[in-house]
């Protein structure tokens, strides 16, 4: 039984933040279970869609990238956006294989030797930890009586987001579209087939890191028949901006309008939600 717990609330510029714990998450060994923060339009009691997001390697729930994102997303659309730390990540331990993968791709980055394979590894690795935690975390965020069952959910992911974003697309169902971009097929390809969802995939067209030919080898593995390519001049960090806006416009389409009051509003302070 997995138990969603508020732990602490602001509110700026009508933007509601909300940090939560997810406990009680099979196989997980997190004492402290997985952290991860909702955004919502303030008082937060509105049903609306939802937005998934995973964060880029290296980073966490609250990078700068992931809060501006999801403020395009609550202020555009009127969305719920979610983000938990990826395993190793944030406010989440090191595993010893963690520090072992990570030490093996800052050598590579020193020595200038290539670093794909070893995102792919590790991203690979650390994707099977993630898809179980990003299913509890769904399942207790539409225990929430703003979100609830049966409503759009999207997955918003680019890198590492990507990386487990596709297998956990491809193996859930509600999510109804996804944008991802900005990673390798290997280890992906296989699972992006069982993608039927509509996709916005973003690429860099000079991508140091990521051969044209590799971005564009996931891109058409996606079996999805409404699928988008957004290829930008530019090396791997240089994504534009205007993307993020982009992708606000995807979901815009393919989620719905903003919502509507809950039938429960929101206890002030923190609060539990738990999912069977």
């Amino acid at each position: 039984m997995n138990t969603l717990r508020f732990t602490a609330e602001t509110v700026a510029d009508g933007v509601l933040e909300r940090d939560f714990t997810v406990d009680g998450i099979a196989g997980n060994s997190d004492d402290a279970g997985i952290p991860g923060v909702l955004w919502s339009p303030d008082p937060g009691t509105y049903r609306a869609p939802l937005v998934l997001m995973g964060h880029g390697g290296g980073n966490h729930k609250k990078h700068p990238a992931m809060a501006g994102r999801a403020r395009r997303l609550v202020d555009g659309c009127g969305f719920h956006v979610a983000v938990i730390d990826a395993p190793g990540h944030g406010d989440r331990p090191r595993t010893a294989h963690d520090e072992r993968e990570i030490a093996v791709m800052q050598r590579a980055m020193a020595t200038g030797e290539p670093v794909g394979p070893v995102v792919v590894r590790y991203n690979a690795h650390l994707a099977e930890r993630a898809v179980p935690e990003w299913r509890a975390t769904l399942d207790a965020l539409q225990g929430l009586p703003e979100i609830g069952t049966g409503g759009p959910v999207g997955w918003f992911g680019l890198n590492m987001g990507t990386a487990i974003g596709v297998p956990f697309v491809a193996a859930e169902p509600r999510i109804t579209a996804a944008v991802f971009g900005q990673h390798w097929p290997e280890a992906l390809a296989e699972q992006a087939r069982r993608i039927t969802v509509p996709v916005e995939f973003a690429m860099q067209w000079d991508d140091e890191h990521i051969p044209r030919s590799s971005a564009l080898e996931l891109f058409d593995a996606f079996a999805s028949r409404e699928k988008t390519l957004h290829a930008n001049a530019g090396r791997h960090k240089e994504l534009p901006r205007f993307e993020a806006d982009s992708a606000v416009r995807f979901f815009a389409r393919h989620l719905g309008a903003r919502g509507t009051a809950a039938s429960a509003g929101r206890a002030p302070g923190v609060s539990a939600v738990t999912a069977g």
